[in-house]
Formats: C-alpha cells, sequence, structure tokens
C-alpha cells in the first residue's frame, strides 16, 4: 500500500461511509447544543442554581450575544439569507440532482443550522424585546435549548438514515 492511497482512504470524499464525517456530525451537535445563543449551558446551569456573580455573567452575555445578532440580523441579514439560500440550493442541486456525496452531507449539516439559525434570531428578539434577566432568561435559553437538541436529533436520524441508505446504494456487495 503507498502512502498516496493511505491519505485517500483517510480522507475519503465518500462521507457517509467515513468515520471523519460521522464524529464530526456529533461534535457538530453537540457543540450547538452546548453554546446556547453564545452562552455556554454549564455557566447558565451554574447561574440558575448559585445566582450570584454567574448569574451577572450570564445576563450580561446573553445581553452582549443578543444585542450582537440582532445587529448582524439588521445589517447584513437579507445578505446572509440569500447566500444561505443560494448555498443550499446548490449543495441540494449538487447533491441530489447529481448525486455528488460531499454535497448531501455538507446539505444535511446546513440546513438543520440554518433552522438554528433562525430560531437563535428569534429569541434573541423575544430576550431584547422583553429584557429578560433572572429566571425568565434561564428559562427562555433553555427553551431554545431545547428545540436545538430536538433540531440535532431529528437531524442526526435522517442523516443516518440516508447515509444507510447511499452505503447500501452504493456499497460494493450491493
Amino acid at each position: 500500500m503507498d502512502w498516496y492511497q493511505t491519505v485517500f482512504e483517510l480522507i475519503d470524499m465518500r462521507s457517509f461511509s467515513n468515520l471523519w464525517f460521522w464524529i464530526a456530525l456529533a461534535v457538530f451537535w453537540s457543540t450547538a447544543s452546548h453554546w446556547v445563543l453564545g452562552l455556554p449551558w454549564d455557566l447558565v446551569l451554574r447561574a440558575h442554581r448559585k445566582g450570584g456573580q454567574p448569574q451577572v455573567d450570564v445576563n450580561d452575555l446573553a445581553r452582549i450575544n443578543t444585542n450582537r445578532i440582532l445587529m448582524i440580523s439588521q445589517i447584513s441579514g437579507l445578505w446572509l439569507m440569500m447566500f444561505a439560500s443560494f448555498s443550499l440550493t446548490s449543495l441540494a442541486v449538487l447533491g441530489f440532482v447529481y448525486k455528488v456525496e460531499l454535497a448531501q452531507a455538507i446539505f444535511l449539516l446546513s440546513l438543520p443550522m440554518s433552522v438554528v439559525g433562525l430560531l437563535s434570531v428569534k429569541a434573541a428578539k423575544q430576550i431584547n424585546a422583553a429584557a429578560l434577566e433572572g429566571e425568565e432568561l434561564y428559562h427562555r435559553l433553555a427553551k431554545h435549548r431545547f428545540w436545538v437538541q430536538f433540531i440535532g436529533m431529528f437531524s442526526i436520524f435522517v442523516t443516518s438514515l440516508w447515509g444507510m441508505y447511499q452505503n447500501f446504494l452504493y456499497s460494493p456487495l450491493g
């Protein structure tokens, strides 16, 4: 076995049969559910349980991150939506019309994360409009985290079903 063959086996462009894709998928969604609107979830739990300085930190970080999300959505939201729509459409066409497996994998990662992005903007608007702090803020962040985790579980389920289908369809045994 030569060096090039070893490298190309490690970096396989067939995403659904590659272990690295599944590791990246798990890390992707665990990171998304840990960082809720840019706040680490362990800090939110600590603030909820103990109060004090962690509570002040959560309130400040929530205000900073929601203002940042809202500023980005107001200034460049239209351009981001156009770019995201173009990218998702391109990935869908490349992946599901032209059967490019890497494009399918990136699409199955990007589409649910774009929904999470829209939910994040919605949550930031609600937190900012009501100037949520303390228990109301924790409740809103927990609700947002629940939906991020739900979308993540559904995404992993759909991706795994599609990946198994692709592996059975294009496997050497099939």
